[in-house]
């Protein structure tokens, strides 16, 4: 089994990455660029929680072969001391097991290899790809794609310098702290500047830009999460929620088709105004691709394609005022398409929340759905998913469920709070983490050390995650399932993958003491921490920044209990769902004014529909049936030539009159619905749509994945 457990881990976690951006991204509509890169920014922030608790494993394991096999070796952690490095520290840990001969092959009796055990040698070079890869990602790569697919350039030169631009902010940020890192480095005579310590100064301002963003949404994450399956399970609580979301989603929606209109409008104007054989018309060509196609046909109706271009005196738009355009209609059909996404998903939680509402009281205890599930179902789901079990699950023992595992969430949310604050304390171990390693440490339970370490990584990377895609400021950026999450998406979702997981896990090794230079211990360092650096890495970073900051927790937890930031935003106009408001009432009332009224729209369509098929079914049999009787008819006596056709003439007529009066009836039992929406796709991003050619011309798209950098 040596390194076996490796293999299978990098393979597992490659075809769960591929799995969930399969669930939330569209392999055919979305460019392979921004595919492969946000699976490769996955797998990697994946990777890394997987294989922590192997790492963790393993090094209590060779910690073990150590102490038995020569005395301890005083060491000296600090990773700028000019007598000692990492380097110098893998190599004593090597000596130590060099003189164990071959410590993988004879281990000491006393010492019991772990099932998961990694060969040594092997951790430092996974570590080093996978770490230095996703930081490549994170800060160059994925932000550049971003703003490079979302700039209004026209050209590769233009979009390159916007791309710039707009990630100024962020590499100011890790700049800054790289050269505060720098300076101090520079002016303290305990240090040398070497290759070596340049490297490890980078490692700490990224860590320390990442913990500085992660404590801030783990205090959010550690309350909100357990009191959300908490309210989850109170009658009512999730459908008036539901409610108070419309109310706010339809106004943003409502918002982004008036901008969407608005903008337009404006592409209409520069049509008009800039003719075939305008210098500026490849420009005006680029901009209507990227309109959705109902808009691209009213404009090119009005396109005179032989209208020559003249100098007179009119004032056409300047090239910087079609770059912002540009821009303008990017964000505004991003922008239409989400909401449009959102107001989907809103409604079929609404129906189901109100469905389960109204058979809590069922007498006959089968779950009965107003409208059928948008997926088909599974064999499973038909078999033993019946009614009568989603029932019992829906209305009886999911409530308890979210009751139980809300008290269990907040318990570890509590011993997470408790070890934030006591990490740093070795004598006595406060931290719980660090007392549950030990003691597993002590009777070599590796199968528990793993499963713990695993689940506590993934609980914090939940609480952390979770939060970025709950508060309201970062709602611009939405993880969609089925489908529907547009490549900005996908894209932010993988810098800030990559961006926060490595000292995400850095956190939790010094939350568990496997940080040697946190538990002040002489031993053997994980091959996490000798490679991406310590949390201590600099001695004012380390007494002051990463013993204090932690404890912020605290108070954020505090906050989001009472909800503090939540009335603050409301006070300032912000609405947010508070359940003693006169403003969350009155929107709630009208969120369900706003289901209510979706929900009779959906019932016309599906009893239309129904209508309809019925329609078609006895109009088909009633014409086998007549032609049965004709065969009856005509084999007993053959009608004269004249006889036939006045028949069949009789009958065309008659069956020609009762369909039409059939449809006028159903046309008048259901009148049109003007404001009836039409729930699609991004026109621009779909492979049956068509796309705008110069000159007003259009055609059908062969390819199935959109062009992200086409306009170039």
């Amino acid at each position: 089994m040596s390194g076996a457990a490796l293999g299978i881990e990098i393979v597992f976690v490659f075809f769960l990455a591929l799995f969930l951006l399969h669930r939330y991204g569209d392999f055919k509509k979305q460019h392979r660029l921004v595919i492969v890169a946000t699976l490769l920014a996955w797998y990697l922030c994946f990777l890394i929680v997987f294989i922590i608790p192997l790492d963790v494993s393993t090094t209590i394991y060779n910690r073990c072969l150590a102490r038995n096999a020569v005395p301890p070796v005083t060491v000296n952690t600090s990773l700028f001391s000019t007598t000692t490095t990492a380097a110098t520290i893998d190599n004593v840990s090597g000596l130590q097991l060099e003189k164990n001969a071959d410590s993988s092959d004879s281990p000491s009796p006393q010492c019991y290899k772990p099932w998961s055990y990694i060969p040594k040698g092997i951790m430092p070079i996974f570590w080093r790809v996978v770490y230095w890869t996703s930081q490549f990602l994170t800060w160059i790569l994925l932000p550049f794609m971003q703003s490079y697919a979302r700039s209004g350039g026209f050209s590769i030169t233009g979009k390159i310098k916007t791309a710039l631009i707009e990630n100024a902010i962020y590499y100011g940020t890790y700049l800054c702290i790289f050269t505060a890192l720098l300076i101090y480095v520079a002016v303290n005579p305990k240090f040398h500047l070497e290759w070596y310590q340049l490297q490890t100064i980078g490692i700490a301002a990224a860590n320390t830009w990442g913990l500085f963003l992660l404590v801030l949404l783990m205090g959010y994450g550690l309350v909100e999460i357990p009191r959300s399956h908490w309210n989850g399970a109170k009658k009512g609580y999730p459908l008036m929620k539901t409610y108070f979301k419309a109310a706010k989603l339809m106004t943003e929606k409502a918002d982004a088709e008036e901008n969407l209109e608005d903008v337009m409008e404006e592409v209409r104007k520069v049509n008009e105004c800039i003719k075939y054989n305008h210098p500026l018309r490849k420009c005006v060509d680029t901009i209507l691709k990227k309109c959705p196609t109902e808009y691209q046909e009213k404009m090119g109706r009005n396109m005179d394609d032989y209208e020559d271009f003249e100098e007179k005196n009119i004032s056409y738009p300047s090239e910087k005022t079609l770059v912002k355009l540009h821009k303008q209609v990017i964000y505004s059909v991003q922008r239409h398409h989400r909401t449009q996404v959102q107001w989907r998903i809103l409604l079929e939680q609404a129906f189901f929340l109100e469905d389960v509402a109204k058979n809590e009281t069922s007498a006959t205890k089968q779950f009965v759905r107003t409208f059928p599930p948008q997926e088909p179902e599974g064999w499973i789901t038909r078999h033993f998913y019946t009614p009568t079990v989603e029932w019992y699950w829906e209305c009886l023992l999911r409530p308890w469920c979210s009751r139980i595992l809300a008290v269990i969430l907040a318990m570890v949310s509590t011993v997470v709070v408790w070890s934030e604050c006591t990490f740093f304390s070795t004598k006595p171990v406060l931290s719980l983490f660090a007392v549950f390693i030990q003691q597993a440490e002590s009777t070599y339970n590796y199968i528990y050390i793993e499963v713990a370490c695993f689940l506590t990584i993934f609980f914090l990377s939940i609480c952390v995650y979770s939060t970025v895609f709950r508060i309201r400021v970062f709602n611009y950026y939405y993880l969609a399932s089925h489908h529907q999450t547009d490549a900005y998406s996908l894209l932010f979702s993988g810098m800030l993958f990559c961006r926060l997981t490595p000292p995400l896990c850095l956190n939790f090794l010094g939350l568990t003491h496997m940080d040697v230079s946190i538990a002040h211990q002489n031993t053997e360092p994980t091959a996490y921490t000798s490679i991406m650096g310590s949390l201590r890495v600099l001695p004012l970073i380390a007494d002051v920044f990463y013993i204090y900051y932690p404890m912020l927790v605290v108070i954020l937890c505090i906050a989001t209990y009472f909800s503090l930031g939540t009335r603050c935003l409301n006070l300032l106009g912000f609405q947010q769902f508070i359940g003693d408001n006169d403003m969350t009432s009155d929107l709630t009332d009208e969120g369900k004014e706003l289901i209510r009224r979706e929900k009779r729209k959906r019932q016309r369509l599906e009893d239309g529909e129904t209508r309809r098929r019925e329609w078609k079914e006895k109009y088909s049999n009633n014409r086998e049936d007549n032609s049965r009787t004709r065969n009856i008819h005509s084999d007993q006596a053959e009608p004269s030539y004249t006889e036939m056709t006045t028949s069949r003439t009789s009958k065309y007529t008659r069956s020609n009159r009762t369909e039409r009066d059939r449809i006028e009836l159903l046309q008048d039992a259901e009148p049109l619905d003007f404001n009836a929406e039409a729930f699609k796709d991004d026109p621009l991003e779909s492979s049956e749509s068509g796309r705008y050619q110069p000159a007003g011309r259009y055609l059908s798209m062969s390819k199935s994945n959109s062009r992200i950098f086409d306009d170039v």
